[in-house]
């Protein structure tokens, strides 16, 4: 039971559990903004945009391939919403932010160690460095 209490109070499963309901609050506003805002905003463009009446019918079975036309579309919308309101601008964040950060070392070019950029010898092999700026 030790090794039990152990595994729940390590900092991955809990970060995982919380990032699980981080997870559902924010795919609660995805499927509202998608039903509530780009679901209209298609059907004023081209029509109502809902297949769940498209069947097919053979003998007494009912093939309803509108719905899942329906979940295609949802799930593309979805993607594209995420796509570009959330891993889009991190990303651009993420390269900003990396960019920013300006490398402090640099490689002794005889051992290839890594070296301070202002060194003008090299701490492992000592040899002459000239000073990078």
């Amino acid at each position: 039971m030790n090794g039990f209490k152990k595994f729940l109070t390590q900092g991955n499963v809990i970060d995982l559990a919380v990032a699980v309901v981080i997870g559902a609050a924010f795919n609660a506003i995805v499927q509202s903004f998608v039903a509530d805002l780009l679901t209209p905003l298609i059907s004023a463009f081209g029509g109502l945009p809902d297949f769940s009446s498209l069947k097919v019918t053979i003998g007494q079975s009912n093939f309803m391939y509108g719905n899942f036309i329906n979940a295609i579309v949802s799930f593309l919308m979805v993607a594209a919403v995420i796509y570009f309101l959330v891993v889009k601008p991190y990303t651009h964040y993420r390269d900003r932010a990396a960019a920013k950060i300006e490398a402090k070392t640099r490689d002794c070019p005889e051992c290839l160690s890594e070296i301070p950029k202002p060194a003008s010898r090299c701490a492992f092999c000592s040899a002459e460095v000239a000073p990078a700026i």
